[in-house]
């Protein structure tokens, strides 16, 4: 004679639900990775407050308008737009993108931060970072115009223009695109299905 039971059997687990993304402010760095921060100097920063590094950023600019305006197929309008655009986009990836320090001094106490975080410990309106947001402004300025004040370049002029100050602001300090992901528990389940078990008397039979 044979019985029916129940089985319970483990679920799959689910995939990782994924939250929407947000936009925050990183936290507040320990006491012990400020330490480690203010230990020695940062000469992934400290380049800044040297003599010519700020003439350099001209230097580049007018060698961009050259190698541009070399190109017959480039009007004036076009070489100070994608000089603009050179610029600042190079400008962000260096100091707004790329993160940490490419030195172990520090114990990955900058791990987590951009160039521009790091640029005076992380002062605001210090005069680089007064003269690093003035670059791009006065750059959009000369490109409109050079442009002729062109309606189109005017507004590709001033989107490039965006991109080189917003990540500048003070709002924009340690702002990061956080995604908040949250793991899902298995929860098992009882099967549907009846097994026959097998009792000792219809094994001998």
């Amino acid at each position: 004679m044979t019985s029916t039971t129940a089985l319970t059997t483990p679920e799959t687990p689910p995939r990782r639900r994924r939250s929407a993304s947000i936009l925050g402010h990183l936290k507040q760095d320990t006491q012990d990775v400020q330490n480690d921060q203010f230990s020695s100097p940062n000469p992934n920063v400290s380049w800044i407050h040297h003599k010519g590094a700020w003439l350099i950023h001209i230097v580049i600019i007018g060698l961009l308008l050259m190698v541009y305006d070399a190109l017959p197929a480039f009007s004036s309008e076009l070489v100070w737009t994608l000089t603009n655009a050179t610029y600042v986009f190079g400008f962000y990836i260096m100091f707004h993108y790329v993160k940490g320090v490419p030195f172990e001094a520090f114990a990955g106490a900058f791990d987590d931060l951009t160039m521009w975080e790091q640029m005076d410990d992380g002062d605001q309106y210090t005069p680089a970072k007064k003269f690093f947001m003035a670059v791009p402004v006065g750059l959009f300025l000369v490109s409109t115009h050079f442009a002729h004040y062109d309606l189109y370049l005017f507004v590709l002029n001033l989107a490039i223009c965006m991109v080189g100050v917003v990540p500048k602001l003070p709002i924009s300090h340690r702002l990061r695109l956080i995604v908040e992901e949250e793991d899902v528990e298995p929860q098992p389940y009882e099967s549907t299905v009846d097994h026959p078990k097998l009792d000792s008397h219809s094994l001998k039979n």
